[in-house]
This record gives C-alpha cells, sequence and structure tokens, in this order.
C-alpha cells in the first residue's frame, strides 16, 4: 500500500507549491495526505487512498463508498484578510512566525470536497461562515456536536458529508484517525485557542494580546501534531 514512507515535518509545502495555494498545487503535500491517511478504519477496514484519477486530489471506492478529498489548511496565520490588516501589520513577524508553522503537514487535513446540490464543501463553508472564520477549533466543536445530533453553524453542512464520519463511527475515533489529539482534552472538550462563548458572537482579535494568544495556541498545537506524525510514521516504518 506504501511504497515510501517519508515525511518531513519541516518541510515548507509552500516551496513546492509554484505560487499557488499548496492544497492543490503542492505535489509534496498530497503525497504525505496520502501516506498518512491511508491506513485502518475503526471497523478494521483500510481506507486506501489514490491520486491516479485526472483532476482528483484524493479518493476512495470500495464497499465503504465513494469518497473524495482535498487538502485543507486547518490554522490561519490571517495573513492575507484584508479585515484583520489593521492588527496583523502592527505584528508582522509574529503573523509571519504562525504563517510558516502553519505551512507544514501538522497543519493540514483531508475533508471530503465534492459539492453536493450545489452547496459549499466544508472547507467552503468553515471559510465563509462568520461564526467559524476558517477557525479549526471552532471546526472541531461543530463536529463534536454533530457526532451527537446537536446543531452548530456547520451542522448542515457536515450532514451533507454524514457519510464520511460514519467511517470513524464516534469523535473519539475521529480525533484519533487524523491525529488531532492534542486540541482536546482527556474528556475530548476542545481546547479553544479563545475563550469560547457557544457560537453566539463572531470570533474575533479585540487587540494584538488577543492574537498572540491565539497564535501560541495554534503554534503549540501544530507542533504537537508534528510530533505525533513523527511518531506514526516511525511505527509505520518499524512494523513495516
Amino acid at each position: 500500500m506504501i511504497e515510501k514512507i517519508e515525511i518531513d515535518t519541516t518541510f515548507n509545502v509552500y516551496t513546492d507549491a509554484k505560487g499557488g495555494d499548496p492544497d492543490s498545487t503542492s505535489p509534496t503535500l498530497r503525497k504525505y495526505h496520502k501516506i498518512l491517511w491511508s491506513k485502518s478504519l475503526p471497523n478494521g477496514k483500510i481506507f486506501e487512498l489514490f491520486d491516479n484519477k485526472t483532476g482528483i486530489y484524493l479518493f476512495h471506492k470500495s464497499e465503504l463508498g465513494e469518497f473524495y478529498l482535498g487538502s485543507d489548511a486547518i490554522t490561519h496565520s490571517y495573513k492575507n484578510h484584508k479585515r484583520k490588516k489593521w492588527l496583523t501589520e502592527q505584528i508582522q513577524n509574529d503573523v509571519n512566525e504562525l504563517f510558516d508553522t502553519g505551512s507544514t503537514i501538522g497543519a493540514y487535513i483531508l475533508f471530503p470536497n465534492n459539492r453536493i446540490d450545489g452547496e459549499h464543501t466544508i472547507n467552503q463553508a468553515r471559510g465563509v461562515n462568520s461564526l467559524i472564520d476558517d477557525r479549526f477549533d471552532l471546526t472541531l466543536e461543530c463536529i463534536q456536536r454533530f457526532y451527537i445530533g446537536k446543531e452548530s453553524p456547520l451542522y448542515n453542512t457536515l450532514l451533507r458529508y454524514k457519510n464520511f464520519f460514519d467511517l470513524f463511527g464516534s469523535f473519539a475515533e475521529y480525533i484519533k484517525f487524523f491525529l488531532l489529539d492534542d486540541l482536546v482534552d482527556e474528556n475530548l472538550k476542545i481546547k479553544f485557542y479563545l475563550p469560547f462563548d457557544n457560537f453566539k458572537t463572531k470570533p474575533t482579535f479585540a487587540d494584538i494580546n488577543e492574537y498572540l494568544v491565539y497564535k501560541n495556541g495554534v503554534i503549540n498545537f501544530i507542533k504537537s501534531r508534528n510530533q505525533r506524525i513523527e511518531e506514526f510514521v516511525n511505527n509505520l516504518i518499524t512494523n513495516k
């Protein structure tokens, strides 16, 4: 299934993206996704991913179903968000540090990327929903609620891809599969980057200090997840 296991968690996926979005143009990022997530599901069946279908990022087809998947950056510096320029231009070094750390494999995940009934994909919905604003801690809260049938700003979007989330059986197994353990506590409660108000207000940065708190939380998560990825790959090599 895996011809060569080699993942560099320090590799900046922008370096081979040819000036484009690494989610779609970095061959290394796609290779890393294929290696990492082609593995056993909780039911014991292999979720093998293929990259040989023209125009498709990664896909899986078996008795489990047919899944078309795309890469999504799950951490953001907001470096290029126009509405946040008033803030990010004051602390460019911090923003760039977060951007660079977020350009490694630990800052990326796969989501289904086939559009259903012309509606937003998960990736798109995370970006345009003002109660999420591309925050992955808030996205993960929505996913957790989805598994228990509880409403959230992304509930209807996630529902369109129920067959994908059913692959993992539970939120705990979804976390385990995608090595997201460092963004939840021992009770599977989300470790929010900033205080959470139950989606009552739009997430914003009131000042520089809030951004720096956010930045430190995100960087710690990426570094911890990269370490988990290294451990996972080392186990693959050992058991190959």
